[in-house]
């Protein structure tokens, strides 16, 4: 049994060499500034979460994760693990309270709740006729306008590990993570990738918040952020085109696991950052899969996924 069962992902930490090239990236990548300090640059989406992305002023690293808990009360059962901090404000635009951990990788690991909420920001709106549904728009133009894309949140967080079952055990226990897909090679006993959503009972939820894959490497593989709809994708990938300055991962397809239709760039500093839309959900009657490592990481559509994609980890 779980300590806590989390709500959803709620923030990643990086840290870059540059605020301002960062702020730069991440407005053309479809984020907008929420506050920035000497040392920190906070980001948000058009949910009103106050911050979804921070970046620290320092050498380029990977520090860690926040995820949301329910209430004070999941936060005190939270402090009562061996090695966690004590229930503690955090002092940092945005408030709230928090308990952190150091994971098997010694990342710092937050559940926090109570951080302030910002009114949401104005987004995109484009209905999509069907085939057998051609007036969903009727008489109305479909006219867009180039730009970046709109995220809206961030939904997941991929590890790279050589210990497996270690890490997604701890992250298990302490957040309640269930298993949605198991890549195995071989045989099932053999696995070496799985996708894990939140357990919030009858509630649907996106069919992946935490993410591990084996490795030889230990790092972040690549933080996601969900956006509007396929067009936005589809206009985020052209507007970070244009720019000419970041370099282009991997998409756009559609996933086999989860089904969103994805899109995948790097940082200056080469931290891989997806958009994407239109994930599955789940919930407590959806059961676990197993899925053959040949199968598991492919595209529904789009190009193959990339050597260089499924061995990066920045640490």
């Amino acid at each position: 049994m779980s300590v806590v069962n989390v709500k959803d992902l709620a923030y990643v930490r990086l840290q870059s060499p540059d605020l301002d090239q960062a702020e730069e990236f991440l407005k053309n990548l479809g984020l907008a500034r929420s506050e920035r300090t000497a040392d920190r640059l906070y980001m948000r989406g058009t949910d009103p979460s106050h911050h979804l992305h921070v970046t620290h002023l320092g050498p380029p690293k990977y520090l860690g994760l926040g995820f949301w808990v329910d209430d004070e009360d999941d936060l005190k059962a939270l402090a009562q693990v061996s090695g966690a901090s004590a229930v503690e404000n955090i002092e940092e635009p945005g408030g709230g309270r928090r308990v952190r951990f150091t994971d098997p990788h010694g990342y710092q690991i937050e559940a926090v709740h109570g951080i302030a909420e910002l009114p949401k920001l104005p987004i995109r709106r484009n209905v999509l006729n069907w085939g057998d549904e051609k007036e969903r728009r009727a008489g109305e133009l479909m006219r867009l306008d180039a730009g970046p894309s709109q995220v809206k949140r961030i939904a997941h967080a991929l590890h790279m590990t050589p210990n497996l079952r270690e890490v997604i055990n701890w992250y298990q226990h302490l957040f309640g993570f269930v298993p949605s897909d198991e890549i195995y090679a071989g045989n099932k006993d053999h696995v070496i990738a799985t996708f894990n959503r939140c357990d919030r009972g009858e509630d649907l939820v996106d069919h992946h918040t935490f993410v591990c894959i084996q490795s030889d490497k230990i790092g972040l593989n690549h933080v996601s952020f969900e956006v509007q709809n396929i067009d936005d994708v589809m206009l985020g990938h052209e507007h970070l085109k244009q720019a000419g300055k970041y370099e282009h991962v991997w998409g756009i397809g559609r996933h086999l696991l989860g089904s969103q239709v994805y899109d995948y760039w790097k940082d200056p500093w080469g931290r891989v950052h997806e958009r994407w839309t239109d994930s599955d959900v789940l919930n407590c009657h959806n059961p676990i899969n197993y899925v053959p490592a040949e199968v598991g990481l492919n595209s529904q559509w789009g190009m193959p996924v990339p050597q260089s994609f499924i061995t990066h980890a920045s640490p």
